[in-house]
C-alpha cells in the first residue's frame, strides 16, 4: 500500500528566570518576559490565576499583582487575579479546569495572550492543563511558590490532574512560555513545605550528580534550618539538572517506557492517594527513595556505605523514612503499595522500567522488581524508624 511519511521537528525554547520581589514596581523582569522583544510576541491580554494559600501569608499579594500589571498598559490585566484552592485536592476533579476554561472564554484569552499562574506544584499542574487545552494551547507563564515547584515540577513540561485514584492520569506535555522563580515566596512557606522540596534535589543528585550530592551533605544543617543561601543553591542546581534532562535526554515528552528522573516515585505516587494526600509529594518521594535505596542494596546493586549516605542525608534534612501506608494490605493480604508498580508501568506503557541506584551519582534502569525484597525493605524502614524513635525517647 502507498503511504507518505515525513519527519516533523519542533524546537522549543525553555527558560527559567531567578529573581526576588518580582512584583516590586522597580523589578521589570515579569514585564520584560511577557513583552518578548526577541520573538516579537506581546501579551496583549493577561489572565492571572493564583493559589489561595498565598493570601493567608501574603494578604497584599493580590493588590501587589494588580498594581504591578496595571502599571504596564501593554500587559492588559483583564480582571482581578482568579483565586483557586492549592494543594493536591485541586487536582482531584476536573471542575477547576473547567472553571478556568470558562474564564479564558469569558475574557477572550487567545494564543497571543498569556495566562500567569502563581502557586505550588499542584495548582501549576491543574491550571497548566487548562492552559494547554484551551485553544489547543494558551501561552503559560509559571511562577512557582514552593521549594518543590521551584526546583522540580514548576520547571518541568508536565500538566495534569488525578483521576480513577491514579496520580496525573489526565494531563499534557507542554513547554511553558517561561518560568520565574522568586525566592521571596519561599520565605513565607511553612517549615514542612520548605523541607518537602528537598526530596527532589536528593533524588536528582543521587542518580545524576555526585558533586551536588556532596554539596547537599555539606549543606544539610543549613538546609534543615532553612538558611536562605543554602536553599537558593539547592533550588538553582536542582532546577538546572531537571532542565538539562528535558533539553538533552532525547525524550522530553516520555514517549519511551522510562522515566529516569522518577527515582523513588513508583511507590510515592501510590503512597499519596493511600494517605488521602496527607503526605506531601516530597514526603512520599523521600520514603520512595529510601525504599528503593534499600532495595538496591539488598539485591547487591549498591554498597551499604552509599545506601547509608542517602538515608542519613534524607533524615538530616528532616524527612521521616517510614509511613504507615507502606503496611496497608488488600483483602488478600497483599501490600497495597505494590500496586504502584503496575500503575507506574501502565502510565507510560511498554516494559516496567524502574530507576535504581548503582552508586552515588549513577542511576540504573531495571525491568523487574522482586516483591520479596520490596517487603524486606519496607520492614527495614519500619525497624529503622521505630529504633530511632526509641533512641530519641530514651535520650529525651
Amino acid at each position: 500500500m502507498p503511504f507518505i511519511e515525513r519527519s516533523v521537528q519542533v524546537t522549543f525554547r525553555h527558560r527559567v528566570f531567578f529573581t526576588e520581589r518580582m512584583f516590586d514596581v522597580s523589578n521589570t523582569l515579569l514585564r520584560d518576559v511577557l513583552v518578548d522583544a526577541e520573538t516579537g510576541l506581546r501579551s496583549h491580554k493577561t489572565l492571572v490565576v493564583m493559589d489561595e494559600g498565598l493570601l493567608s501569608v501574603m494578604p497584599r499579594l493580590r493588590e501587589m499583582i494588580e498594581g504591578y500589571l496595571g502599571g504596564f498598559p501593554e500587559l492588559n490585566l483583564v480582571c482581578p487575579p482568579l483565586v483557586f484552592e492549592g494543594g493536591e485536592r485541586t487536582k482531584n476533579s476536573y471542575f477547576q479546569v473547567s472553571e478556568i476554561h470558562s474564564q479564558i472564554e469569558r475574557y477572550h484569552i487567545d494564543r497571543h495572550s498569556c495566562m500567569v499562574v502563581i502557586g505550588g506544584g499542584a495548582l501549576l499542574d491543574m491550571a497548566g492543563l487548562a492552559a494547554a487545552t484551551a485553544h489547543r494551547g494558551v501561552r503559560l507563564l509559571r511562577i512557582p511558590t514552593t521549594t518543590l515547584s521551584q526546583d522540580d515540577s514548576g520547571v518541568g513540561v508536565k500538566n495534569g490532574i488525578n483521576a480513577f485514584g491514579k496520580k496525573n492520569f489526565i494531563g499534557t506535555f507542554a513547554v511553558p512560555f517561561a518560568v520565574i522563580n522568586d525566592f521571596e515566596f519561599i520565605r513565607f512557606l511553612p517549615a514542612r513545605d520548605k523541607t518537602a522540596g528537598y526530596a527532589e534535589a536528593v533524588k536528582v543528585a543521587a542518580i545524576r550528580d555526585p558533586a551536588f550530592f556532596e554539596q547537599l551533605e555539606k549543606d544539610a544543617g543549613a538546609l534543615a534550618s532553612f538558611e536562605p543561601d543554602a536553599m537558593k543553591r539547592l533550588i538553582h542546581r536542582c532546577a538546572e539538572l531537571h532542565m538539562n534532562h528535558i533539553a538533552g535526554s532525547g525524550d522530553p515528552f516520555e514517549m519511551g517506557s522510562a522515566r529516569p528522573l522518577d527515582f523513588g516515585h513508583w511507590s510515592a505516587h501510590k503512597l499519596e492517594p493511600l494517605s488521602d494526600y496527607r503526605l506531601r509529594h516530597g514526603e512520599a518521594v523521600a520514603v520512595g527513595i529510601a525504599l528503593d535505596v534499600i532495595y538496591s542494596r539488598l539485591i547487591g546493586l549498591l554498597n551499604p556505605a552509599s545506601a547509608e549516605r542517602v538515608l542519613s542525608l534524607l533524615e538530616n534534612l528532616g524527612f521521616e523514612l517510614f509511613t504507615r501506608e507502606l503496611l496497608y494490605e488488600d483483602d488478600s493480604g497483599k501490600a497495597l503499595v505494590l500496586q504502584g508498580l503496575g500503575e507506574f508501568q501502565e502510565h507510560l506503557g511498554g516494559d516496567l522500567t524502574i530507576t535504581l541506584l548503582e552508586q552515588i551519582g549513577k542511576g540504573i534502569e531495571v525491568h523487574e522488581m522482586r516483591e520479596v525484597f520490596i517487603l524486606q525493605a519496607i520492614q527495614e524502614l519500619k525497624g529503622r524508624h521505630f529504633s530511632k524513635g526509641t533512641m530519641a525517647a530514651t535520650v529525651g
